[in-house]
């Protein structure tokens, strides 16, 4: 697949996608919690006047597959939300708006736009999300990315065709497993029991009860991630994994889910949680396929005053 699509600003982190609707279900220890796409509302629709067109270029949100001029209303970027248009070549179209021709920071409000235009085009097309801050200055430019990229657009749209995005973050707490292994370790129980009964120096005790807790600690997670992994192999089309962050998640997911299997995919996460206690599973999704699209643009974008 071609590489990703770089960002003319910055990118905002995927991995802190808001949510504003939560739904737990507890099966022994532990928890799966499904966070839904955050549905904030656009703001207000944009006002006449404003800024010369000299002065404003293009804000991309992704390519589908269109060939007729399409609408999706006052949603797009800007303190008065943009009206969100199409810009076509052949068969396929740019998801765009006007934006002034400044560096557009990843705020909350930013990003959140972002990502309500993409999701509001999912809902009827597959799409190719771009990267936050996706920006040319003219409507000939897009055009001339599509033309450019055209057979790669086509390829990735085919491979994501009524395909969805979920992602997976699984989480333990560190010292609920540490007691685990505790138990259920020699090695370590024994060397637990001296350091705690203080029967001369600790100090090596010390040393090696860390580096055992650790190997064991390291060999849970790999088994547990590596059971999930396959577990859910056959309710999604691809995943991939992404680097954890923070000691409690060992888990950091993405899988390519077919638009008919996201009930099946629900269920196996489900089930998949219910097995393991002190884990604690939450997804999120639908999204647009943002961990398996892989687009290099070189067409070079806009700066401001470029």
């Amino acid at each position: 697949m071609p590489p990703k699509p770089k960002p003319s600003r910055r990118t905002a982190s995927r991995s802190a996608r808001p949510a504003d609707k939560k739904a737990a279900s507890r099966h022994g220890g532990s928890r799966v919690i499904r966070e839904m796409p955050a549905r904030t509302a656009a703001p207000a629709a944009p006002k006449s006047g404003g800024q010369a067109a000299e002065s404003r270029g293009k804000y991309v949100y992704c390519v589908i597959r269109s060939e007729d001029p399409l609408r999706f209303g006052a949603i797009g970027l800007g303190s008065v939300s943009a009206d969100v248009t199409t810009v076509h070549y052949k068969d396929i179209a740019a998801v765009v708006s006007d934006t002034p021709l400044e560096v557009l920071d990843a705020t909350r409000e930013n990003v959140l736009a972002h990502e309500r235009v993409n999701e509001a085009v999912m809902r009827d097309h597959t799409v190719i999300p771009m990267s936050f801050g996706t920006v040319f200055k003219t409507r000939d430019d897009i055009i001339e990315l599509l033309r450019g990229a055209y057979s790669a657009f086509i390829d990735v749209l085919l491979k994501m065709e009524d395909k969805v995005e979920f992602g997976l973050k699984v989480l333990w707490e560190r010292d609920e497993v540490v007691k685990q292994i505790e138990r259920e370790d020699d090695d370590v129980r024994q060397l637990k029991s001296e350091i705690s009964s203080q029967r001369g120096p600790t100090y090596f005790a010390r040393v090696q009860y860390g580096r055992l807790v650790e190997s064991a600690l390291q060999a849970r997670s790999e088994r547990y991630v590596g059971e999930i992994f396959e577990a859910l192999r056959d309710v999604a089309v691809a995943s991939r994994a992404n680097k954890p962050i923070g000691d409690k998640m060992i888990m950091n997911a993405a899988f390519l889910v077919a638009r008919d299997r996201e009930p099946a995919f629900d269920a196996k996460v489900k089930a998949v949680g219910a097995k393991y206690a002190h884990l604690t599973f939450r997804y999120t999704g639908p999204w647009p396929p943002y961990n398996f699209v892989n687009i290099r643009l070189k067409l070079e974008r806009a700066t401001p005053g470029g």
